[in-house]
């Protein structure tokens, strides 16, 4: 499954109903950094049917932004049971990102 896009309309359903754990990122498309960890969450999206990953552009999602205290992009937010588990800023390798899914299915 690939990532969802995420928007004001579709946020409640899929990200604070979710039955599963959710991976968030938080983008924008002129972001050097950001296009580096695009193909990472897709291919965890891919990889891993335990977690819902999803994308919110912050140029057109700013009030999702600013619910979550986006400050810079890239961030990428796990949550699980609509509830921030982990937050971090900056592009990151595979690796780490699948450590902070480590422990929450």
């Amino acid at each position: 499954m690939s990532a969802l896009n995420i928007d004001k309309n579709n946020f409640q359903q899929e990200i604070m109903d979710s039955d599963r754990p959710v991976l968030l990122d938080f983008w924008a498309p002129w972001c050097g950094p950001c296009r580096m960890v695009v193909p990472i969450v897709e291919e965890i999206a891919r990889e891993r049917s335990d977690v819902k990953v999803g994308k919110i552009n912050v140029d057109e999602q700013p009030e999702l932004a600013g619910q979550f205290g986006v400050m810079s992009i890239p961030t990428l937010v796990v949550m699980k049971n609509g509830k921030v588990v982990t937050q971090t800023s900056g592009a990151r390798p595979k690796n780490a990102i699948l450590q902070m899914l480590q422990g929450i299915s």
